[in-house]
């Protein structure tokens, strides 16, 4: 979750940090309601959406990985994270709620704990470190656990309160830093000799509990606004289907395919994080904006 966003002051640290954000483009109708215009980015949008709604019902993650980067190019960071929050909470229950059972709560709330409580920290070294240096480095660290998993390699050490609460720390400290707090606890369950299943559960009801926190902390800053929330109730329809799309695909892949599409959203996110990458793509949306106003 883009945690950063909202406790750094939105928009106006996203200035700061030159990513050229837009504000949502809206028109108010004669009662007063707010819709996003009918363009080139609201269908971009409900694409994007289309597809992560699949991969988090097959893998039980990955939305904001693949729709934070496009919402927040195409419109702007804090409209991606209250986007996220929106589709990635409620409307996942249909697909979360059975799995839930499957979760192991002994592990899922240590990381949970540790993830909460950590935010801050990564919100501080963000503020008053180098970001793009530390982007750097999380994504090299990153992608090297990625590629020593595929390798095989399982962690056979303990794994009580002290170790969960340990990752679920450092996930927090990354969601602080740069958005992206899954990598490490995505690493820790699967580099276990947990099923698939339970991973898959352990990650969705983990997921789900921390996105209600973030909407609680969204709706304290006063993010969540008119054009905002009405684009994110937009989503939520697309989302829902491709969601449970996703979840009967579930019960068709492998577990070898389960990690194969874990492993490649793990070293996407590394990539997708990359500061070289971020300005690639703000660059393609610039030029697809330019050529489709031209058209």
């Amino acid at each position: 979750m883009c945690s950063w966003l909202y406790h750094s002051g939105g928009q106006a640290h996203c200035h700061a940090l030159g990513c050229g954000c837009i504000p949502v483009p809206a028109h108010r109708l004669p009662g007063g309601e707010i819709l996003p215009e009918l363009d080139l980015s609201l269908a971009l949008l409900t694409l994007t959406v289309l597809v992560a709604g699949v991969v988090r019902g097959l893998s039980g993650f990955g939305t904001g990985l693949i729709v934070a980067p496009i919402a927040g190019a195409l419109y702007d960071p804090v409209t991606a994270v209250v986007l996220l929050v929106i589709i990635d909470s409620l409307p996942t229950l249909p697909v979360a709620l059975p799995v839930v059972q499957l979760a192991r709560w002994r592990e899922v709330l240590p990381v949970l704990a540790g993830l909460a409580l950590f935010v801050p920290l990564g919100v501080y070294i963000l503020k008053n470190g180098d970001e793009t240096a530390l982007r750097w480095i999380i994504c090299i660290v990153i992608l090297g656990c990625a590629l020593v998993l595929r390798s095989g390699w399982r962690y056979h050490g303990p794994r009580g309160f002290p170790v969960s609460f340990g990752i679920g720390g450092i996930s927090g400290t990354l969601s602080g830093i740069a958005a992206i707090p899954g990598p490490p606890v995505i690493i820790y369950w699967m580099a276990s000799a947990l099923p698939v299943s339970v991973v898959r559960a352990n990650l969705m009801t983990l997921f789900l509990i921390s996105e209600i926190f973030s909407a609680g902390n969204l709706w304290a800053a006063g993010l969540f606004d008119e054009p905002r929330v009405m684009l994110g109730l937009i989503m939520v329809p697309p989302y829902v289907v491709s969601l449970l799309i996703g979840g009967k695909l579930y019960g068709i892949a492998s577990d070898t395919t389960y990690r194969r599409l874990a492993f490649t959203l793990i070293i996407a996110s590394a990539l997708i994080a990359l500061p070289l990458t971020q300005t690639l793509f703000q660059w393609g949306i610039s030029g697809a904006r330019t050529l489709f106003s031209a058209g």
